[in-house]
């Protein structure tokens, strides 16, 4: 860190924690599945651990997934780590970023130059946290539980460890 408003030595704003990769790439995956299937927005608020993460969507009561919707979630996420994707990042600056992604959601303080996570080509977006370098580091994404409450649909779910191909 330089010290410059929370910006590290290459200009980007440094991360609030250490996150679980795959736990923190899988989020990604789940963000981008939700958005395609139920046109919702990524979640407006997330709980990462290694353990097991929650995310929270907007949506009107009227149009909150059934259990059949969410199983289908969870096999297009799985769908997705399953296929090895590389999970990669460039810094560029704020105007190159926008012609990729929303960042609508980037904090006040956010730095100019902006780091964008691409997990293949299936999801692309700003992010500074860490990553797995391949999806197949993953292991299976679960749905543990869901809820609905004042226009809230939180997900909680985790990943079961990747099987060891030493």
């Amino acid at each position: 860190m330089d010290g410059t408003n929370g910006q590290n030595k290459s200009g980007l704003n440094a991360p609030k924690k250490d996150y679980s990769r795959p736990m923190h790439t899988t989020e990604h995956i789940l963000n981008q599945a939700m958005c395609r299937r139920f046109n919702c927005g990524r979640a407006f608020s997330a709980h990462i651990e290694a353990k097991k993460s929650k995310c929270d969507y907007r949506f009107e009561a009227s149009k909150v997934p059934s259990s059949e919707d969410l199983a289908a979630i969870e096999a297009e996420v799985n769908e997705v780590i399953s296929r090895n994707l590389e999970v990669t990042s460039r810094i560029v600056t704020r105007e190159e970023a926008a012609k990729y992604t929303d960042l609508s959601r980037l904090p006040e303080d956010a730095s100019e130059m902006v780091k964008l996570v691409f997990v293949g080509d299936y999801d692309v977006c700003p992010c500074i946290g860490a990553h797995v370098a391949n999806t197949s580091e993953i292991g299976k994404f679960r749905i543990i539980s869901t809820d609905y409450k004042d226009g809230v649909l939180r997900i909680r779910w985790k990943v079961e460890a990747a099987a060891c191909t030493c």
